[in-house]
């Protein structure tokens, strides 16, 4: 039996590629770059680097293939373009250059941006951890703008916590208290209002991952059925009628944060076997029953 390979440790490579609107996204791979591997996409207040311990904690890919979105550090910029369909364009990118990609995993808005990309072309498998759609954070958006036209990313990162998420002043005081933390957040606001704003314009679609043999949803056990997470996630379940559901006990959104080993290990046991052959067809599972 092969023994089981994580990704501890630094990046293999890094590698940039040229996108739409002479922007570029730069990618963070781990393990064996040619290898058959997963694509993640992280969603909004997030990079690639953030996502550096639950690509540590994954084994059932021999490569780990991280998307750092254009809007962060290392990657250009959104561009006066940049729209729902600029991201899954990138990614579209992405998978030209790793054409042995058998996965795609998404977070949150990556989730949903993995879900659309597999509209676009067949896709083995996807996976997404509560991905979110319109109308997610619509009624922040006028605060948002205000506070993005005057630079003020404390006030973004307060929007999205208090107003978005639903967390308390308190776990904004204390986020605060970290003064790098606090300052890393202040950088990924940046461009959170273009993303939710983009998240709420794009053309509403019926059905989502399409062309995917096999999709695998995943909610955190403290947002089953609960706003703003757990409603969103329902909603895109909604769209997305072959899809399994699995729940990581004890977690909310920030799973890949508070828990990146207990993320990894689920992405491991939900991973497609590498040695099925996949058919032309979609595979159809039964839905898991939901738990209370």
């Amino acid at each position: 039996m092969r023994r089981p390979i994580f990704h501890f440790g630094p990046p293999t490579i890094q590698k940039k590629l040229a996108v739409g609107g002479d922007s570029w996204v730069t990618v963070d791979v781990y393990g064996e770059p040619d290898a058959p591997g997963l694509v993640v996409v992280p969603g909004v207040m997030s990079d690639a680097h953030t996502w550096r311990r639950v690509a540590g904690a994954i084994a059932a890919w021999p490569s780990v293939i991280v998307v750092n979105r254009r809007g962060r550090a290392s990657s250009g910029p959104l561009t006066n373009s940049y729209s729902l369909r600029t991201e899954v364009e990138d990614l579209g990118v992405v998978l030209d250059e790793f054409d042995d990609a058998r996965a795609l995993f998404g977070w949150s808005y990556g989730g949903l941006i993995t879900l659309l990309t597999a509209n676009d072309r067949p896709i083995p498998q996807v996976i997404a951890y509560e991905p979110v759609m319109q109308p997610f954070g619509r009624h922040a958006l006028p605060d948002l703008k205000s506070a993005a036209e005057t630079r003020d990313w404390d006030r973004c990162v307060e929007i999205v916590n208090r107003q978005i998420s639903g967390f308390s002043a308190a776990h904004v005081e204390a986020l605060r208290a970290d003064q790098h933390g606090w300052a890393v957040l202040r950088r990924l606001s940046r461009p959170l209002y273009a993303e939710l704003g983009a998240l709420n314009t794009a053309p509403p679609l019926d059905v989502m991952a399409r062309q995917a043999d096999q999709v695998d949803l995943i909610i955190g056990q403290c947002n089953r059925g609960a706003a703003p997470y757990g409603t969103s996630f329902d909603k895109v379940r909604q769209h997305v009628a072959h899809a399994r559901i699995h729940e990581l006990p004890g977690q909310g959104h920030l799973a890949h944060i508070q828990a990146p080993a207990g993320l990894g290990h689920l992405l491991n046991n939900v991973a497609a076997r590498r040695n099925h052959k996949w058919s032309a067809g979609r595979i159809a599972f039964e839905q898991a029953t939901p738990t209370a």
